[in-house]
């Protein structure tokens, strides 16, 4: 299980910071088979032994970092009506999630995922995404459905085909889960 940081802020916030950054830059710079903890504490700043109190291996480090990259960056746009925010943010969910750096994220945050809890954290930035679009769309006035109908229609069909059957992955194909998740009684 990944430790997490105990207080939002201070040493242990920079501690995490920099151990994250040198993460991600030397994947860039040497490939993510050629890490190390002690590569990574050095890039860091810190000593091995800080990584492995931390977080105990190096994959639940991959992990805690590839759940971070997986973490959205802005809110779900605004397109004008549900159908079209859905849809717009499940293509880009699936275009993100199905792309090279993606699927290495998605494969790292379940690696050292020992008890479910990095699993869980990318379930809930999605829900919290999808939540955002349904509160928007209520608020215009639209029916919707509930958030977990959406995770159970579009989301998880393509995650199980990112994971598994990777062919014939397209916007059309995040349109058509949509839309069936709209219609009524269709899910």
């Amino acid at each position: 299980m990944s430790k997490q940081m105990v207080r939002p802020g201070g040493r242990s916030a920079r501690v995490q910071a920099a151990v994250h950054a040198a993460v991600r830059g030397l994947v860039v710079e040497v490939g993510r088979d050629a890490l190390t903890v002690p590569l990574v504490a050095q890039r860091a700043g810190v000593t091995p032994s800080t990584i492995y109190r931390r977080w105990g291996d190096l994959q639940v480090l991959l992990s805690d970092v590839a759940v971070e990259r997986l973490r959205p960056e802005t809110s779900p746009k605004d397109h004008g009506d549900l159908a079209s925010d859905l849809s717009a943010w499940a293509e880009q969910f699936l275009d993100e999630m199905s792309s090279p750096s993606g699927r290495a994220y998605i494969r790292d945050a379940l690696l050292g995922d020992t008890d479910g809890a990095n699993a869980g954290r990318c379930s809930d930035y999605a829900a919290e995404q999808v939540d955002a679009i349904l509160t928007r769309a209520s608020g215009r006035g639209e029916s919707t459905p509930d958030t977990e109908t959406i995770l159970d229609h579009v989301v998880a069909p393509m995650m199980y085909r990112i994971l598994f059957r990777p062919d014939g992955l397209s916007a059309a194909y995040a349109g058509e889960l949509v839309e069936k998740a709209l219609e009524p009684g269709g899910h």
